[in-house]
């Protein structure tokens, strides 16, 4: 089993530092610590282990190091920055486990840029040595690139000559949307194994700027400074410990104080149950921040990222997430209430942000999303946005016969209009009601009220409205329909259809992961006995197939003179 909880003090990898506004992360790869004893993490190289490290740190200089205002990202080996992920990993792992790989370590990767772009906390990367691939994709996810100018220092990208796949971290679009190189350079640095180096690197904007080796470390504080004077973080705030979650784990339940996982596996089913707040929101925020991990924004927002992370990574063929809440709706309302109250608080901003981050990565898991609304069920304003990310709702129409409980309401509150939005930049409401924004007019206008099944359909928030008679067999019928579908098809049909509107880069990333990513990482090419994956390292040269599949448009075969040659 794959744990995703880490802590500075059992690190294997990283090193941090801490230095008044200013923090150091250092790459620093123990060979042996891999996840599984087939490879060693020879030059830096990393596996899912190393990035689950480095998420950790992520969060914890948001949460806990308030007063960070800049990160420096640099290596603790001298010849080497990083050479990306670690080659006979990959070609050990089944095609699930890379993709859910390439997949996690994109999100981390994002979660660097949003820590820069939302909580003014900004990443330099200095690197010296060769940065091979998903190296050079880290360094990509940083604000700041230098690089050392001293005849061997490198970034490359040479996934496609050496490897017969693509960089799967979001290589390619960083290189050409984010740092805007050209075309034709991003062509050829792309086809190189060996990369570029010095004047060219900067010239080309693959770097920011090149220094000797012997003032990298002084440029590198020196433009940590220049950006932490920039950065709006507290100076004189205590950090909020993100202590161990307490996670009770069986062979098909996974419980945690607000959100339990019940595993069905003849039907290929998870239902996950989230409680809402177990009490009222705090007076202001240093009662929350007093509260620390256990406030409940942010408690839910831990303990849902973490099982959804089980569940991708070790639970792979549970191919339904079924949602359900339970609790006080007013309570939520209270806890959103206080959260757009308080925004411009360093604290309440990182929950708010966290919480974004784990409704995005609900978007991007490759699993079936059904929400079901029942009497005693709290869909309200955050909770709310797990019915929205579905991708099917079933609200019960009324009460179940027997049942004393009132008819089931679900409440927008100003979560669902802001502050949650999709790797599209849109709100799920606004993805919701494209076509129709007098629909979304209706929506807002509507925020605060307990909606019944009948007006809840009339604005769009769920899909069918069942009565009990009906209630059971729909549900059951949906979700045994989606366990004897293809999951393959299913992943690239809903990965197709959440994301409607404009494109961003994001979205970009995650959909050619979804696709080309999928695709070539199972081509005989990269991983037939010929092919570049199979063979690296043993000296023995790769046999590529060399039909283009599929690149362009398909001219049929015909009678010489039916297509006017004869």
């Amino acid at each position: 089993m794959i744990d995703f909880e880490r802590h500075p003090d059992t690190y294997r990898h990283w090193k941090l530092d801490v230095e008044g506004e200013i923090a150091w992360v250092r790459m620093d790869v123990d060979e042996k610590g891999g996840l599984r004893d087939d490879y060693e993490l020879k030059l830096n190289s990393y596996d899912l282990g190393v990035d689950i490290e480095l998420y950790d740190c992520v969060q914890r200089l948001r949460f806990e190091h308030p007063g960070v205002r800049a990160v420096i990202l640099t290596s603790g080996n001298e010849k080497v920055f990083c050479a990306g992920a670690n080659i006979k990993m990959l070609a050990g792992s089944a095609h699930g486990h890379k993709v859910n790989f390439c997949k996690f370590t994109n999100e981390t990767r994002m979660y660097i840029e949003d820590a820069t772009e939302n909580s003014s906390q900004s990443w330099i990367c200095a690197i010296t040595g060769s940065c091979a691939g998903g190296g050079y994709e880290l360094a990509l996810a940083c604000d700041h690139i230098i690089l050392a100018d001293d005849g061997s220092s490198s970034i490359s990208l040479p996934e496609l000559p050496l490897l017969a796949v693509l960089p799967g971290t979001g290589g390619l679009t960083r290189l050409v949307d984010k740092r805007k190189v050209r075309r034709d350079r991003a062509d050829f640095f792309c086809s190189t194994e060996e990369g570029v180096r010095g004047k060219r690197a900067s010239g080309w904007n693959l770097v920011d700027e090149i220094v000797p080796r012997t003032r990298l470390e002084e440029t590198a504080r020196a433009r940590a400074g220049e950006y932490a004077a920039r950065s709006d973080r507290p100076t004189d705030e205590s950090g909020i410990a993100l202590t161990p979650l307490g996670r009770q784990l069986s062979d098909d339940t996974i419980r945690y104080s607000l959100v339990t996982v019940e595993i069905d596996r003849g039907a290929r089913a998870a239902t996950i149950t989230v409680k809402g707040p177990d009490g009222a929101c705090p007076a202001d925020t240093a009662a929350a921040k007093a509260e620390g991990a256990a406030f409940w924004p942010l408690r839910l927002a831990r303990e849902l990222d973490d099982a959804m992370l089980h569940l991708r990574l070790n639970e792979e063929e549970i191919g339904s997430w079924i949602f359900n809440t339970e609790g006080e709706s007013d309570l939520v309302a209270g806890f959103d209430a206080f959260i757009a109250a308080n925004a411009d608080d360093w604290f309440v901003r990182e929950v708010s942000l966290y919480l974004k981050r784990v409704l995005k990565r609900l978007d991007l898991s490759s699993r079936s999303i059904f929400a079901t609304i029942a009497p005693g069920s709290c869909f309200t304003g955050v909770l709310l946005e797990l019915a929205l990310a579905a991708d099917r709702t079933y609200m019960l129409d009324g009460q179940f016969e027997g049942d004393n409980r009132p008819a089931a309401t679900v409440r927008l509150t100003t979560a669902n209009f802001g502050p949650y939005p999709m790797s599209n930049g849109l709100t799920r409401m606004q993805s919701r009601c494209l076509g129709t924004p007098e629909l979304l007019a209706q929506a807002e206008a509507a925020t605060g009220r307990d909606l019944d099944a009948s007006e809840a359909d009339e604005l769009g928030l769920v899909t069918f409205t069942p009565d009990d008679i009906d209630w059971e067999d729909e549900v059951r019928l949906a979700i045994e329909e989606r366990s004897v579908f293809s999951p393959d098809a299913l992943t690239g049909m809903e990965a197709s259809l959440r994301f409607a509107g404009p494109e961003t880069m994001a979205t970009k990333i995650f959909g050619r992961l979804t696709a080309w990513q999928n695709w070539i990482f199972q081509r005989p090419n990269a991983i037939g006995e010929t092919g570049a994956l199979t063979p690296y390292g043993t000296g023995t040269r790769n046999t590529f197939a060399p039909r283009r599949v599929c690149y362009g448009p398909r001219v049929r075969k015909q009678d010489p003179q039916q297509r006017g040659l004869g």
